[in-house]
């Protein structure tokens, strides 16, 4: 191990993985830390806003105003950001939401819905709704007491009814259908929820506990839809077997060899394929009324990064923080030691990426972001 082993994070090992948020296609590249800050600009864009629902990976920091252990907001997350803020992002840096809204030409940073002190402008190009640890089976939340995606849905109608006593319905109306959707959740849903708790397992198979969180993110988007969504884009699962934290708990050698555990990442792909064409339907179905469904493909990009093809990090089985095989939220603290360079690892802690992983994996996206934004 490079680092001092925790011990303290072996009480909470069972229950605390927070889902990891990632995106699409393979793209070779050596950008480090330095180079970050450089972000081309979308063309012929036209999205009005960007809107974020989902987990911790897409979580500016609303968990910091409710009740949960699932928080970042303390050092050393935050150690890459403006001022080394501890925003509560789950992260060194930025997420992909920032790289993002910054090509689309909104702003810096997406800032989390529930800060008080956004401004008029600020709710006006966008805003996170999404919370650490949430997911689209209602159990997975409740486990982890933070904010569901069906209360998500009720933050999006009391946000619309903001826009509109600013700028009016009819303004209103067009900025949610011509603002950018982004959707990442399910990892917790079988990482902390059906792998962790015996609740589903009583009742669901694998297969069958797959149908029943898809049901549940198919009610979700059309939950979307209704409150006038058109353009959305949908993260898929990652690698499971390839989690820094699912290595570390479920290897038979977690401590010497580290290696990816296919029977986990083999689930993410069955879920994937199912989501893609749950989307793809979507998608034909709405398509008469201007829709511009997308699916973005975690799996890729991590699976790539985990066998060291098409990116060179150092470092992909391990988070940069404390040891890096349980350590996240309170048990990675300003007293656990950090790697010397986040941007030769994959993982900031032992479930989410670091800026540098976000970034490249945005440039990843990018063309998925472009289908669902040009005119």
């Amino acid at each position: 191990m490079s680092y001092a082993f925790q011990h303290s994070f072996t009480c909470f090992c069972n229950f605390f993985f927070p889902h990891l948020f990632l995106f699409v296609f393979i793209f070779s590249s050596k950008a480090t830390a330095r180079n970050l800050a450089s972000v081309d600009k979308a063309v012929n864009n036209s999205a009005s806003a960007i809107l974020i629902f989902g987990d911790s990976t897409v979580d500016p920091g609303n968990s910091n105003y409710i009740t949960t252990p699932f928080r970042s907001n303390f050092p050393p997350y935050g150690k890459d950001f403006l001022n080394q803020a501890a925003t509560g992002r789950f992260t060194n840096g930025r997420l992909a939401n920032d790289f993002i809204a910054n090509y689309v030409g909104l702003k810096d940073y997406v800032p989390p819905y529930l800060d008080p002190n956004l401004s008029t402008q600020e709710l006006l190009t966008g805003v996170s709704f999404a919370s650490a640890g949430s997911g689209f089976d209602p159990l997975t939340p409740t486990i982890s007491n933070v904010i569901s995606v069906s209360k998500q849905l009720e933050y999006l109608k009391e946000y619309k009814a903001k826009l509109k006593e600013t700028i009016g319905k009819e303004k209103m109306e067009q900025l949610i259908n011509n603002a950018l959707f982004v959707v990442s959740a399910g990892t917790n849903d079988f990482v902390v929820n059906y792998f962790t708790i015996p609740i589903r397992r009583k009742n669901y198979t694998i297969p069958t506990y797959m149908d029943f969180v898809l049901q549940q993110s198919q009610q979700f988007m059309q939950g979307l839809w209704d409150e006038g969504a058109r353009r959305i884009g949908v993260v898929g699962l990652p690698p499971l077997g390839c989690l820094p934290v699912v290595i570390t708990m479920y290897s038979d050698n977690a401590f010497h060899k580290r290696e990816c555990i296919d029977k986990f990442s083999f689930i993410a792909r069955d879920y994937n394929l199912k989501l893609q064409t749950q989307l793809s339907a979507m998608q034909l179905k709405f398509a008469n009324s201007g829709s511009r469904i997308a699916y973005m493909d975690a799996y890729g990009p991590l699976e790539d990064m985990a066998f060291h093809r098409n990116y060179d990090f150092d470092v992909v089985n391990s988070g940069c923080c404390g040891s890096g095989y349980l350590e996240t939220s309170f048990l990675c603290n300003p007293r656990s030691a950090v790697c010397p360079d986040a941007s030769k690892y994959v993982y900031w802690d032992s479930i989410h990426p670091t800026e540098r992983t976000y970034y490249l994996l945005f440039h990843a996206l990018r063309p998925v972001i472009d289908s669902i934004i040009k005119d």
